[in-house]
């Protein structure tokens, strides 16, 4: 078909088109501008050297479609990719090819249906989720055709084990539970859990959301999980500020195995003089696979960066894990306990999501008190902050803790930068109510009516 009416294209130079486009990324905000402490997101540094890795040519210019023979390399960092993750989670065989932690979940969930099913117990369709969990929990399981059955969180916000034993039954497909929590405190009854699921004929799977807890330090199969999927994109320094791409690979125990996605890829002795340090790889499909879930074999990208960070690391990914939660229960301490000086300016102050001693990589506060003395909300004060330079936190998550913001500063962060972020946290609580409830003032966009803009879509620009 024939335009009747020509485009309207700019009438721009390309060094203005060259000029307008830097300036619209100076007004991005990510991990390489300022602090990004998102809860449950792990924003943490993204080393360019994976960069540089992924960008070689055996790597950038492959095609998913050559033969094995031509992705012998590929392959090998397939393999090791799956053997390490295996490692580090106490699983048995993994699978790379979700491309995101909820694709994660729902191939975890789908092959746990098929177990059940080789067993003749198809009734088995009910998910047990505890109500901290992330809502892609729910909503995986019931992508699955499973219906989902939420226990409530004991009054410490860890697991309530009598509710759990309340729901148990003949119909349990599976419990799903994050470990640390998103309250960002471990469980200490998982084990437990694990047995009571168990008796009931049920299985475990372990959501990995906030597996930069614990890694080195534990793992999913020693608390008796039977899946995990594992965020390369958080964990493992996949860059995901823009939203992706992600990478949700999931490991299994050797019972579910044989119903993982296909293919994974197998290593077996070369001929003598050839192959890869003597190895060969093969592209194997599941004896009784649940199929594919992604086309390809996933993301590629995302898992030769994520190889590469586990290879640079190795065995100090344990330290890892120590300055994750080192750096969260110093954040938290300098927020809730503020200087005399900083005390006298601040009408009221949040208080812990969830009472404990010592959190794991993330923490919550309730906003409620800051609320009820001076109507400022958990909302305000994470639109205030963007005028401070900061991210703002994940906000209202879970929603068990009313008013909530959910922070998460990583290892990767100095502690200048957390001193310089509870300050300013500090500071806006003691600011002008007036002021913080009509922020941000300084970004290119101000406060926005959130609700209008969810009931009146707008997808493309009117050029008139």
């Amino acid at each position: 078909m024939r335009r009747k009416v020509l485009p309207r294209w700019p009438k721009a130079s390309a060094p203005e088109l060259v000029r307008h486009y830097t300036w619209l990324s100076t007004r991005n905000f990510g991990i390489d501008t300022g602090f990004y402490p998102l809860g449950s997101c792990t924003m943490k540094h993204n080393p360019r050297l994976n960069e540089r890795i992924v960008q070689l040519p055996g790597m950038n210019d492959i095609h998913p479609l050559a033969p094995e023979s031509h992705l012998q390399g590929l392959m090998a960092i397939y393999f090791e990719m799956q053997e390490m993750l295996a490692h580090c989670s106490g699983m048995d065989q993994v699978t790379l090819q979700p491309v995101a932690g909820a694709q994660g979940e729902f191939t975890a969930i789908r092959c746990i249906q098929e177990y059940h099913r080789s067993l003749g117990e198809s009734e088995r369709t009910e998910v047990i989720v505890p109500d901290s969990a992330h809502g892609t929990n729910p909503a995986s399981a019931t992508m699955c055709g499973c219906s989902v059955v939420e226990i409530p969180s004991g009054a410490d916000g860890r697991l309530d084990l009598d509710a759990l034993r309340s729901v148990v039954g003949e119909n349990t497909c599976a419990m799903m539970v994050t470990n640390p929590s998103t309250l960002g405190v471990f469980e200490p009854d998982i084990a437990e859990a694990s047995a009571i699921v168990h008796a009931a004929g049920g299985q475990m799977y372990y959501d990995g959301a906030n597996f930069n807890a614990i890694l080195g330090k534990t793992d999913p199969g020693l608390m008796g999980f039977d899946a995990v999927h594992y965020n390369l994109h958080k964990t493992f320094s996949q860059p995901h500020g823009g939203g992706g791409p992600g990478s949700g690979p999931i490991g299994v125990k050797e019972h579910l195995a044989p119903y993982l996605p296909k293919p994974v890829v197998k290593q077996e002795a070369a001929p003598s003089g050839s192959g890869i340090d003597g190895w060969t790889y093969t592209w194997e499909d599941p004896q009784h696979s649940i199929g594919k879930v992604q086309q390809w074999h996933g993301n590629a990208a995302a898992v030769v960066r994520a190889w590469a960070f586990y290879r640079r690391y190795g065995r100090d990914l344990e330290k890892m894990s120590e300055h994750a939660v080192l750096n969260a229960n110093y954040l938290r301490h300098r927020i809730l306990n503020p200087s005399p000086e900083q005390a006298e300016q601040i009408p009221a102050m949040p208080v812990d999501g969830a009472p404990a001693e010592v959190v794991k990589h993330e923490f919550t506060l309730s906003l409620s008190p800051v609320k009820e003395a001076t109507g400022v909300t958990g909302k305000d004060v994470a639109k205030r902050l963007l005028d401070h330079g900061y991210m703002a936190p994940t906000l209202y998550f879970p929603q068990i803790v009313p008013e909530c913001l959910m922070i998460e500063p990583t290892e990767t962060e100095s502690k200048e930068v957390l001193d310089d972020f509870a300050a300013a946290f500090l500071t806006v609580l003691g600011e002008d109510p007036d002021i913080v409830k009509s922020a941000p003032h300084t970004t290119p966009v101000g406060r926005v009516d959130e609700v209008w803009a969810a009931r009146n879509l707008v997808l493309r620009h009117h050029s008139d």
